[in-house]
């Protein structure tokens, strides 16, 4: 599968440089609850995926700046929701993704489909399941998710989430969810690798929001219903993220995230 974006070396580094200014020059603003601040509740929550792989050269400055898109929210009226989705098909050059799922790469295949792209690349962004960009163009991230942010959500929420012996037990309520598919994502906030080989080795790479797991619930959002997750990984802090779309791989029309305690 290829998996490089042919864009000339000077300007994906005029595209880092620029994405790293303007997240720099943005406001800071916390996130130190995922999704329980009052300031998040009160703006749109954006959905944006990072495809990225610790054996890709290009990909670390992309999660430096999703991880500054979690941290300081710089787009008024937007609460970007973040995931950094690790792609399996870096892992044969030398150094294993200890993060990378097979999951990841099926679902990025499914934009692949729906954006009609010759292939997989990495670092992709991809906001709202509507558009699509190179991960590491902070210019673009921040367009992209102002605009998602300028269409109204419906409302979703999520209720009691808890660990129960390796499962995460919670239940979802929303309004107007007829004919929608939900999708349940369980992430690590923070997690780090000492790289020993392939592109980046030597490095010390830091991520967040790391899916650990993924589950599509059929029959949409049944308010109140139970729900459950097997969790891969339960080590260090953890975020469940819930999403309805549009059919499979569709538009995102509501987004949530809770820690779970």
């Amino acid at each position: 599968m290829a998996s490089l974006f042919l864009f000339p070396v000077a300007v994906r580094r005029v595209l880092l440089i620029v994405g790293a200014c303007l997240f720099a020059m943005s406001t800071a603003r916390g996130l130190a609850q995922p999704g329980q601040s009052k300031e998040n509740s009160q703006r749109v929550p954006v959905l944006v995926e990072l495809f990225t792989s610790e054996g890709c050269s290009d990909c670390p400055p992309a999660d430096g700046l999703l991880a500054e898109l979690d941290a300081k929210q710089p787009v008024e009226g937007a609460d970007a929701i973040v995931l950094s989705e690790h792609v399996t098909y870096w892992d044969h050059q030398g150094w294993r993704d200890p993060f990378s799922l097979d999951a990841m790469t099926q679902r990025q295949e499914e934009y692949v489909r729906r954006f009609g792209l010759d292939s997989a690349y990495t670092p992709q962004a991809v906001v709202d399941g509507t558009s699509q960009f190179v991960g590491g163009d902070g210019r673009a991230m921040l367009a992209a998710v102002s605009k998602a942010a300028a269409k109204p959500k419906m409302s979703l929420a999520i209720e009691n989430a808890r660990w129960d012996h390796g499962v995460v037990r919670f239940a979802v309520r929303a309004e107007n969810a007829k004919g929608t598919r939900l999708v349940a994502v369980l992430a690590a906030n923070a997690t780090h690798s000492e790289v020993a080989r392939g592109e980046n080795a030597g490095r010390t790479l830091h991520h967040t929001a790391v899916v650990r797991a993924l589950k599509e619930m059929d029959g949409g959002v049944a308010d109140g219903r139970p729900l459950s997750m097997p969790a891969s990984s339960t080590d260090g802090q953890m975020r469940l993220v819930v999403f309805a779309t549009e059919g499979r791989g569709g538009r995102v029309i509501a987004a949530a995230q809770r820690a779970v305690q």
